[in-house]
């Protein structure tokens, strides 16, 4: 990889180059001041460290002085049809503040989506501490996800047949590890948006730093259990809040995966009637969760929707063959991409339930719009109706709105299941 540069200070230019494991510290150190000089526990920092992949890490550097920093993490991505797709995994983005508005986060970009496309990755994800600021870079909200404030005093579960098969039982979470990591791997090809796991990531799932408890108990876990076979696993805290009415502490929920709906049921009723508790909260969840409807009150359940997963099409044909179309598709895209030029264009995509064909054409287009919308309906999430009613996609052809809508769509609700 050649070494690139930014405008930098008066005193000389900013180099941007491969991270060192030598300069890793300062590296973190740039990053964690840039979100706000919090400190980590000697666990939470070997376990990033142990995670970063150094070969696909950059720097920017003024003099001896670390002023920038991205990575990106080697993952998979589900995506509609139930395929695992590589993608980058943008991550620790962050700029000195005695360098802002100097080109440094743009160079950064710039270099980090060429080595993605060097690498044959079709696919940038990432989330966004500031939504405001990756759009520019071709980066479009995919997926959403919901934080829910449950009162359990006054909401109930009604749950289907076979919950009662279910046995569950307390496990210590590290010990657990290994049962609900196959559990999690069985439902990665569920949903679009879901991460597969490589090796390590396991142990950010159980990591129990005090500091990052907010007074809560440390983690815990309950396995699901249907015969020999583990079907489902929850993890959780309990923050214990007492006045002169008596307890209402909160159930802290961490994860909740399940192989069926029964098993699934008794993970929610278990939490919903711990002893001493009066309200779940959790983060993070599927628009679609299933225990909508399940609940006697709705809206009892605290309902807040965020944004979760922006994903960045980098080779836009590769992309768009690697997912499957719910409904048959043949449609022309006039695209914009200005940060990748590489994108821009008309392609011709022609697909169904089986498979597709995304190329190059000199046809005339059916729909105009920016990768951006393309990365936002990429999953399934996010309707390419819904982004042309807010003026974000134009149709050149009658009706080639509607077919491509509909053939975008998901059977379920992208979901990002953890972040990064």
């Amino acid at each position: 990889m050649t070494t690139s540069r930014t405008s930098g200070t008066p005193s000389g230019p900013t180099d941007l180059r491969v991270l060192r494991p030598e300069d890793w510290d300062q590296w973190y150190d740039n990053l964690l001041r840039a979100f706000g000089g919090m400190t980590e526990s000697a666990e939470e920092r070997e376990l990033w460290k142990s995670l970063t992949e150094l070969d696909r890490s950059v720097g920017a550097w003024d003099g001896d002085v670390c002023v920038g920093s991205a990575g990106a993490f080697t993952f998979q991505v589900t995506v509609p049809g139930g395929a695992s797709v590589p993608a980058a995994g943008v991550t620790m983005v962050g700029v000195a503040g005695t360098h802002r508005r100097r080109g440094v986060l743009t160079s950064m970009m710039r270099r980090q989506l060429d080595d993605v496309r060097s690498w044959g990755e079709p696919l940038a994800v990432l989330t966004a501490s500031e939504p405001a600021i990756y759009g520019r870079f071709g980066y479009g909200l995919a997926t959403h996800s919901l934080t829910i404030e449950i009162d359990t005093t006054r909401v109930r579960l009604a749950v289907p047949d076979g919950t009662d098969d279910v046995r569950l039982r307390y496990a210590v979470p590290t010990e657990a590890l290994d049962v609900c990591e196959a559990v999690y791997a069985r439902r990665v090809s569920e949903r679009p948006g879901m991460l597969a796991r490589t090796p390590g990531w396991e142990r950010a799932m159980v990591l129990d730093p005090e500091s990052e408890r907010d007074g809560a108990s440390p983690l815990q876990c309950v396995v699901a259990e249907r015969g020999a076979e583990v079907v489902g696993f929850a993890r959780f805290r309990v923050k214990p809040d007492w006045d002169v009415t008596g307890s209402n502490s909160a159930v802290v929920v961490e994860d909740v995966h399940a192989l069926d709906a029964p098993s699934h049921a008794a993970l929610w009723r278990f939490l919903f009637d711990l002893d001493l508790t009066s309200k779940i909260i959790a983060r993070g969840q599927p628009v679609d969760e299933p225990w909508h409807h399940m609940v006697s009150d709705i809206r009892r359940c605290g309902l807040r929707r965020r944004d979760a997963l922006y994903v960045r099409l980098v080779d836009l044909g590769a992309a768009l063959e690697a997912r499957t179309y719910q409904a048959p598709v043949d449609v022309v895209f006039d695209v914009e991409d200005a940060f990748c030029p590489w994108n821009s264009g008309r392609w011709r995509l022609s697909g169904d339930a089986k498979g597709a064909v995304c190329v190059r054409t000199e046809d005339a287009a059916d729909l105009a719009l920016s990768v951006r919308e393309l990365g936002s309906a990429y999953l399934g999430g996010v309707s390419l109706a819904g982004l042309a009613a807010a003026g974000r996609v134009r149709e050149v052809r009658q009706g080639a709105l509607a077919e491509a809508s509909v053939a975008f769509g998901s059977v379920v609700a992208p979901w990002l299941s953890h972040g990064f």
